[in-house]
């Protein structure tokens, strides 16, 4: 029986770039999460029955898979030692895997447009990422810096366009090195793009129980690409008569998620725009730290890749303090696009068990290291499934 039961494990391959700073700590702390996780679905008790009914349970509650790690060397520090982030079959190389797993990016050595525009943009551009999801909620144990906001006060998803708008790499700059220098930055807006992305956006929207999508814009200023982004979105509109929409000016929107964040539920903006709102929303329900995101290519003819928006903080690196919970919420989601549902919500049942016991970094008033943490998601993830 046991044999039977091993026979259909799923094995789901994640190329692992930790990249820089903080990056490198968070993915290992991420790893060790995630193989807890695979192990403690196979292996739970001490007995040789009591491993069998678990098994048995366990394979219908959540099915048995595991994790086939491979580590890719594409960081700032390599680039300084060989003068490239990836190399000429990256994207060969990162299709032979199911999803992606992404650290941080960036170093004080190496200009941010080098690391970025060298590792994370052109992965999003080829591997056709064009949807940024990034979930927004006060998870248990965890206060908002607002005044009485309650936890289901705010409670977002935020739809990024991760493909083209301000991040298009288009444009130049002439008479570089002089008095006269001038430079050009190039917003594409295509109406293939914008389609895509509001589908997507009302899609998800339909999905969540209050059915409701804000669109973010600043086309009273930008009148041409932002434009045609409120043209199709009144237009997409119209296929999904059941969602709830509205509109909003981006500096608007910044005091409305401040003073009234029940009033929102799913927001879908340009690249720029839902980059920056998004970091105020993570600041908003905590902290930067525990923000997760997913760059997806809803087709699945590419893998998706998974990482925490925080950034790789070279101020706090190699000192073991930084939060992990970001990056466990990203593993999270990256469970949960391989289809391992009851999985990832083990996963976040774990998560929120800890930081509800008091268990945090110093960024969420806590007192413990990034080891602790992980180390004490590590021990609930087995109470979890015990329990189940």
């Amino acid at each position: 029986m046991v044999s039977s039961i091993h026979s259909v494990k799923k094995v789901h391959r994640i190329a692992c770039i930790p990249g820089d700073g903080i990056g490198t700590e968070i993915t290992e702390a991420a790893i060790q999460v995630l193989t807890t996780l695979q192990k403690t679905l196979g292996w739970f008790s001490s007995t040789i029955f009591g491993r069998l009914f678990m098994i048995l349970k366990l394979a219908l509650l959540l099915g048995t898979f595991e994790f086939d790690f491979t580590h890719l060397d594409w960081s700032s520090k390599a680039y300084l030692e060989r003068g490239w982030y990836m190399p000429p079959d990256w994207a060969d190389q990162l299709r032979k895997h199911d999803a992606i797993y992404f650290g941080a990016v960036g170093w004080p050595d190496v200009p941010d447009h080098i690391s970025l525009w060298n590792l994370i943009l052109p992965i999003r551009k080829v591997m056709s990422q064009y949807v940024n999801l990034r979930p927004t909620r006060i998870l248990e144990g965890i206060a908002s810096p607002m005044a009485n906001v309650k936890r289901e006060d705010l409670d977002w998803v935020i739809v990024r366009e991760n493909s083209e708008g301000e991040y298009s790499g288009q444009g130049g700059t002439s008479h570089e090195d002089t008095p006269h220098a001038v430079a050009t930055e190039i917003s594409i807006f295509s109406q293939v793009g914008i389609e895509r992305i509001m589908h997507f956006a009302f899609q998800t929207a339909l999905s969540r129980p209050r059915k409701k999508l804000t669109m973010v814009t600043k086309s009273n200023a930008q009148r041409h690409g932002m434009v045609l982004w409120d043209k199709v979105f009144y237009t997409v509109a119209k296929e999904y008569p059941d969602v709830e929409i509205d509109k909003m000016l981006v500096d608007a929107m910044t005091v409305r998620m401040v003073l009234h964040p029940a009033s929102l539920d799913t927001i879908v903006a340009t690249n720029l725009h839902a980059d920056i709102l998004s970091d105020l929303a993570a600041a908003l329900s905590g902290s930067i730290g525990i923000a997760p995101s997913s760059n997806l290519d809803p087709t699945r003819k590419n893998p998706s890749m998974f990482e925490p928006i925080h950034g790789s903080a070279p101020d706090i690196a190699g000192k073991g303090i930084a939060n992990p919970v970001g990056a466990f919420w990203s593993a999270a989601e990256m469970v949960r696009w391989l289809g391992e549902e009851k999985a990832a919500d083990t996963l976040m049942k774990a998560i929120e068990n800890v930081t509800q016991a008091g268990v945090k970094t110093k960024d969420l008033g806590g007192s413990e290291n990034t080891k602790g943490v992980t180390e004490a998601v590590c021990k609930e993830i087995e109470k979890v499934l015990g329990a189940q």
